[in-house]
């Protein structure tokens, strides 16, 4: 079958801290690939970007080229790299593979290199809405494990920057306590910093967290600096995990020679695709590492995830929003994936696995001013 490439839809939904941005990539034989570009708070500027690639590369193009049509939006724009840039690629890039996998009658992840899982384990995140206190903290993750979860992820750190007041620091400590007394000794918590801390401060809240056995200390320091992650890692008992912010393999190559991460998380939104992801995965397999991908984003995105989950051997754990979203989350695909035992069961329908629901789509219109200010208290109420 030979297809032609004629045009781009993109579609956007408004949820209350972030709105999320689907497309459709049309052939000339009627096969339509779906993707998600959603880049939280800069949807527009991706969505803009989305239609110029479709416009300069995509129309008339062979949707099965995807190293060559990669490589055209990623060189020849020659502003290379960048959250909105990559983002705009990825969402093309995975509807891309969604048309050939279903063009063939096959899972993307056939594509890839075949299954090395029937399973994806998952952990929860979005739970801890409301009130930041020890005694909020702890009922919000037994109702997680009540669900079947057994790894869960949150921030205790408030709006923290940079450097912490004694009283701040306590009380994030006796939140991780109050979650681990809440889940015992058997689940796994595995401790987000958002990119907040100073080096000395990451030292300090890691020494005093190690005797809670955090499974991993996610993102300690903002992205920039290598040498200050560098030291850091070397201070460090607790696995650090770091990479939503890394964009393509040229980004992590200096992450993976100094050695500053344990466990790698690339967003397959953020860093170029499911090829791209897979890519950076090998990179980090050579060096003996695991790869646990970011996915705070909506159905098709972890759709995604669990494409790459079920063909990359280094593949730890999968990040899991999908308990803790909007509750009309499942009905914007058909298809969406759920969490069972705390697990992803690997789907086998060609492509991607899912459909827009275009009704579903339509009913949720983009919010106005969308956003979740993470340096500002009490944020995590804006959860939803």
């Amino acid at each position: 079958m030979k297809l032609r490439i004629t045009h781009v839809e993109t579609f956007t939904v408004g949820t209350k801290w972030r709105n999320l941005l689907f497309l459709q990539v049309h052939t000339d034989q009627g096969l339509v690939g779906v993707g998600e570009a959603t880049l939280e708070w800069k949807e527009r500027a991706v969505e803009a970007l989305i239609h110029e690639f479709d416009k300069r590369y995509l129309r008339g193009a062979d949707p099965f080229q995807i190293e060559s049509l990669w490589l055209r939006m990623y060189r020849d724009e020659f502003w290379r790299g960048g959250p909105v840039v990559t983002t705009a690629i990825s969402g093309i890039e995975i509807a891309l593979w969604d048309i050939k996998g279903k063009a063939l009658g096959v899972p993307a992840y056939q594509l890839l290199g075949g299954p090395v899982r029937e399973r994806v384990w998952a952990y929860a995140n979005g739970w801890y809405v409301g009130e930041r206190t020890p005694e909020a903290f702890a009922a919000g993750a037994r109702g997680v494990i009540e669900r079947g979860y057994t790894a869960l992820k949150f921030d205790p750190f408030g709006s923290a920057d940079r450097e912490v007041p004694r009283q701040e620091k306590l009380r994030s400590i006796a939140i991780v306590e109050a979650v681990r007394d809440a889940v015992g000794p058997d689940v796994e918590i595995l401790i987000e910093c958002h990119g907040r801390f100073s080096p000395a401060t990451a030292i300090e809240f890691a020494r005093e967290l190690e005797r809670f056995r955090p499974f991993w200390y996610e993102e300690p320091l903002p992205p920039e600096n290598v040498d200050a992650l560098a030291r850091v890692a070397s201070q460090v008992r607790i696995p650090i995990a770091t990479g939503e912010r890394i964009y393509t393999k040229y980004q992590w190559w200096e992450i993976l020679r100094r050695g500053c991460v344990d466990i790698i998380q690339p967003d397959i939104l953020h860093c170029g695709g499911i090829l791209e992801a897979k890519k950076i995965a090998a990179m980090a397999d050579a060096c003996y590492l695991a790869a646990a991908p970011h996915n705070p984003v909506g159905p098709i995105g972890t759709a995604v995830a669990i494409q790459l989950a079920a063909c990359t051997p280094n593949h730890l754990i999968q990040e899991s929003f999908d308990d803790f979203d909007t509750p009309w989350r499942k009905e914007l695909v058909r298809g969406a994936l759920s969490v069972e035992g705390g697990t992803f069961q690997v789907p086998d329908r060609p492509g991607i696995g899912v459909e827009l629901n275009l009704e579903a789509i339509r009913e949720h219109p983009p919010v106005e001013g969308a956003f979740l200010p993470m340096w500002e208290t009490d944020w995590e109420k804006r959860f939803f």
